[in-house]
């Protein structure tokens, strides 16, 4: 049945599948981790309840997200062995090491602070409980670090030699982790993850403001949140062109791809805003387009000449249909997101933010709309860099395993089942989550346990508080 399938083309489907699943739940507990921070820096601060019963109603969700992180996050780095072994075996010596202080500096440190986080108030008192909200922050945002460097080194590599066996070498590990487009594109993922976060949260509040439940709490939520839209939706599209420009600069076929520019335009390349790319013709069909407009935001000249996929070899050329329009849905939704963010502004000055019924629509209907970014964005970054793994020094069809397309087809089968069942479980379980009001902390049980097991109840009239333990 998958006789005539390429195993290559099925390895990284299934790479593609699995990376997609996992960096949904990085962007969110990225920015979520920072906001339960702010939310309990802020608590500490004003002494105000409101912060803490969001600080509560957020954390579980948090929780459960990180979980559904870390799970499929670990599935990916095994296909590292199965499928990809070439690609260990030439990249590991660089790549190895770069994951390896990931879990070493970031994972234990979000893990061992989030037991802290989650249950340790009480045991630990307030001031200790939020440095332990904060090295949870403090851990995704060294993760995101580690592992960004590792990615952007296989975008643009740097500090490496080439051993007589074929394999990357890091010679200068500076060189290596802050490689040309590691800085552009870690400020450009922490954001992403912030907004992801943001609107989340403003389609959470805006949810309890149709709803008319908790006014007060989700007021809160919602106006936390369209701030932080409407100071990091431009900022986002600011470090966007920064990124974009530097990848112009190391990975000019990306770009081409981007703009769906086939042809080399040597007075001036216009902006094409929608088309239909054509790659067997080597042309975008039904081409709607801005004169020298491309030129402008890539050179910032009308005039600058820029080089089209017609001077990279056609074997060379990353699929260009694919980026082309996932370049556009993440532009698109991060100019809606702006929209929201100024709309949020107006109607703050106005003193309509938490009655403006339409802007609390929009933003329900934009909550998921981080994580449709955060994919566009991913698989613009990493279609584009096809047909290498490591750009330039590494083809992705040399860094596959011997494996056969049939038990690469029969492993991504039972992963799409598996994914489907626990990660839709999860969500649908955050989900009613997010739909429950921000209730109320449940009181502590300090005098631990009621009743267990092998212990007869009857004890536990004479404590101090009477019998009136049987009524829970």
């Amino acid at each position: 049945m998958f006789e005539s399938l390429d195993a290559t083309l099925l390895a990284r489907f299934q790479f593609a599948f699995t990376v997609s699943f996992h960096i949904i739940f990085p962007a969110f507990s990225i920015g979520l981790a920072s906001y339960l921070a702010v939310l309990e820096g802020l608590w500490l601060w004003t002494k105000d309840e409101v912060y803490f019963t969001l600080f509560n109603f957020w954390k579980t969700i948090f929780a459960l997200a990180f979980g559904m992180g870390v799970v499929s996050g670990i599935v990916m780095s095994y296909q590292f062995g199965t499928n990809w072994s070439v690609f260990s075996d030439k990249a590991g010596p660089v790549i190895g090491p770069l994951m390896g202080y990931e879990v070493l500096t970031a994972f234990f440190l979000e893990a061992g602070f989030l037991g802290v986080m989650l249950f340790g108030l009480n045991r630990v008192g307030p001031k200790l409980h939020f440095f332990a909200t904060l090295m949870v922050a403090v851990g995704t945002l060294i993760s995101a670090t580690w592992i960004l460097a590792a990615n952007s080194w296989m975008q643009t590599p740097a500090g490496f030699s080439i051993n007589d066996v074929g394999q990357f070498v890091p010679v200068d590990w500076w060189a290596v982790i802050f490689n040309p487009s590691f800085p552009y594109r870690l400020v450009h993922m922490v954001l992403a993850a912030y907004l992801t976060t943001a609107f989340v949260v403003g389609g959470v509040g805006a949810y309890h403001l149709l709803r008319g439940d908790a006014p007060k709490r989700a007021r809160k939520m919602f106006s936390m949140a369209m701030w932080m839209a409407a100071i990091v939706a431009p900022i986002q599209i600011f470090a966007g062109d920064m990124h974009g420009l530097n990848t112009l600069e190391h990975q000019p076929a990306k770009v081409m791809a981007m703009e769906g520019h086939y042809q080399s335009h040597p007075d001036g390349a216009p902006l094409i805003l929608f088309g239909i790319p054509n790659s067997a013709e080597q042309r975008v069909d039904y081409a709607i387009e801005i004169p020298k407009l491309s030129s402008l935001i890539l050179k910032h000249d009308l005039k600058a000449p820029l080089a089209g996929l017609d001077t990279i070899p056609k074997e060379l050329q990353p699929p260009v249909a694919i980026v082309f329009w996932s370049f556009r849905i993440m532009v698109a939704i991060g100019f809606a997101m702006l929209g929201i963010g100024l709309w949020s502004l107006w109607c703050r000055w106005r003193g309509t933010l938490g009655e403006n019924r339409w802007l609390h629509r929009a933003a329900v209907l934009m909550g998921p709309a981080g994580f449709l970014a955060v994919l566009a964005g991913w698989v613009t970054t990493e279609v584009g860099r096809q047909p290498y793994t490591v750009y330039g020094h590494l083809l992705t069809a040399n860094s596959v395993a011997p494996i056969d397309a049939p038990a690469v087809a029969t492993s991504l089968i039972a992963f799409i089942v598996v994914y489907f069942l626990v990660f839709g479980a999860g969500t649908f379980y955050i989900l009613r989550l997010m739909g429950r009001l921000p209730r109320d902390p449940m009181p502590d049980l300090a005098e631990g346990p009621l009743r267990s097991a092998g212990i007869t109840p009857a004890a536990a009239v004479a404590t101090k508080s009477g019998s009136h333990h049987h009524g829970h």
